[in-house]
């Protein structure tokens, strides 16, 4: 077998029996893409032919290249789990990486809003609803959720209308991995769901469904073989269309021209609102995940519960948020105590 098929085989086992997203597979896939390409050049083609120096040399050869530790330290996981896998199966005839360390990534604290800041963030997208529009009504159900919930985006994203109990005040959420979790949300998030789904979600089909009757280019699949909305069924399910056949449409939250939103639109639109405000560091919807689980944290949450809740394989990867809260701690401690 070569190592390119070998590469592919592993990408598909990585999808279909370990459940990894799609985002998670193409990580791996890139990352070992790369190592593909580095032992071909040294005339390795065959997984029984990687060896322990030919990963080191790899590794190297990014280290000199100026490649930050993290990444380093991600090809050397994703190197680990590659050689492990053609071990296991026979591939190869011993796990070359079994003794492979790279360095460890330098830990940055992560971005983190104010209580001030994230009140004036969703103050400036309620003015926004105020002018009926039905992407306004999904964009401030969104923030509101992945704020409420502490969610990566694309289990935002993901979600299906379904998934959604606003009586429990609970989402259901299939996280990394297809491990699957219930997580909460408050009263300010439901409110926005709820005008969402009563307000402005058939809005959108009805507008999309127009499109696509117009024969509008925009009003087609948002990618190839994605069937297009129509307006709620009898029953206030939403329905799609895919050549005049009414299908159910699951997602949650929808896109301008019908379809499931997607995670750069929500990218987007995180930035927009995060423009301009203090702070340094990444404006994206991980932002509001990480202000979510320290203001959980600050408020007196307990640790195992916010592990629970982001869904965090290790309670060391939570813990960082402690430190985030020690620093603001110590922070306001300077600025204000007279005798600091």
């Amino acid at each position: 077998m070569l190592l390119t098929r070998a590469l592919e085989d592993f990408a598909a086992h990585l999808a279909v029996e370990r459940g990894f997203s799609a985002h998670t597979v193409r990580a791996y896939r890139s990352d070992l893409s790369g190592f593909v390409a580095f032992a071909a050049a040294r005339g390795v083609n065959s997984p029984a032919e990687v060896t322990l120096e030919l990963l080191r040399d790899w590794l190297w050869l990014g280290s000199q290249a100026s490649v930050s530790k993290a990444t380093l330290a991600r090809r050397s996981a994703a190197a680990r789990g590659f050689t492990a896998w053609l071990a296991r199966n026979g591939s190869a005839p011993v796990d070359a990486a079994t003794r492979l360390r790279a360095p460890k990534p330098d830990r940055h604290l992560p971005r983190v809003l104010t209580r001030d800041q994230i009140d004036a963030v969703l103050a400036s997208l309620a003015a926004r609803v105020r002018s009926g529009d039905a992407n306004s009504l999904r964009d401030v159900a969104v923030v509101e959720l992945l704020y409420a919930s502490a969610l990566r985006v694309s289990e935002v994203t993901g979600l299906d209308v379904g998934d959604v109990d606003l009586g429990s005040l609970t989402v259901r959420v299939m996280g990394k991995g297809a491990k699957e979790r219930v997580v909460p949300f408050g009263v300010p998030a439901r409110r926005a769901i709820e005008a969402w789904l009563d307000e402005g979600r058939h809005r959108l089909l009805a507008d999309a469904a127009q499109r696509a009757e117009r024969g509008d280019s925009v009003g087609r699949a948002e990618s190839a073989g994605r069937a297009e909305s129509e307006p709620a069924g009898p029953d206030g399910r939403a329905e799609l269309t895919t050549r005049g056949a009414p299908v159910e449409h699951p997602a949650l939250f929808l896109g301008p021209r019908g379809g499931r939103l997607g995670t750069r639109t929500v990218y987007r639109l995180v930035a927009e609102l995060l423009d301009g405000l203090p702070g340094s560091g990444p404006a994206g919807p991980h932002t509001l995940r990480h202000t979510a689980a320290t203001h959980l944290l600050d408020g007196g949450a307990d640790l195992r519960a916010v592990q629970e809740m982001l869904g965090h394989a290790s309670l060391g990867t939570t813990q960082i948020y402690t430190h985030v809260s020690t620093e603001r701690l110590t922070a306001s401690y300077r600025s204000a105590h007279p005798r600091a």
